[in-house]
């Protein structure tokens, strides 16, 4: 087993979390609900994963996004950008260690997109809690924010077994990477 990354799987990492700053930042979307970053992140880091096919992936694709973010100054936070981008990669790339191999890619990749909203709710539950607010409402606003986040990621997580699909149809994935049911 190797401990780094090819060259290919490199540059598609590099590329993902690249192309997720670009477009996050491009479409600035207002559109008042909370969760709604969630569909490019998801997006990204999954079909990051399906691509590169290693636990780790989407850990590297996510603190590249972050760092990516940091240096365009994209988004507000500044160094704190790094834990909105890395804290659900981190995530899914913890629960694709117990779930690796169990589950066809459909159900991997929605229990993967349900973990990175797990944590991304979180991080903002503790930002509430960090700046006072009473316990119940900052639940509240958690579980108001995982719904919508988690509606978004769903969403994107069942995109892209068929992007992966198409990608593996017109040969851009190596044959070593697991197969695409």
């Amino acid at each position: 087993m190797k401990l780094h990354f090819e060259l290919q799987d490199a540059l598609f990492i590099g590329f993902c979390a690249t192309l997720l700053v670009i477009l996050k930042s491009m479409l600035r979307l207002k559109l008042g609900l909370s969760g709604h970053s969630m569909f490019l992140m998801t997006f990204f880091y999954l079909l990051c994963y399906g691509a590169v096919g290693r636990v780790g992936s989407i850990t590297a694709c996510g603190l590249l996004a972050g760092m990516v973010a940091m240096m365009l100054s994209v988004g507000k936070g500044g160094p704190l950008i790094l834990l909105k981008f890395g804290m659900p990669a981190i995530a899914m790339d913890l629960a694709l260690m117990v779930i690796a191999g169990v589950f066809k890619l459909r159900w991997q990749c929605v229990l993967l997109a349900l973990a990175g909203c797990l944590a991304w709710a979180s991080k903002g539950w503790i930002e509430n809690m960090l700046a006072g607010m009473s316990q119940q409402i900052a639940l509240t606003k958690f579980a108001v924010n995982f719904l919508q986040g988690g509606l978004f990621a769903l969403g994107a997580a069942l995109i892209v077994p068929s992007v992966l699909r198409r990608l593996q149809s017109h040969d851009l994935l190596q044959d070593r990477h697991q197969t695409l049911e």
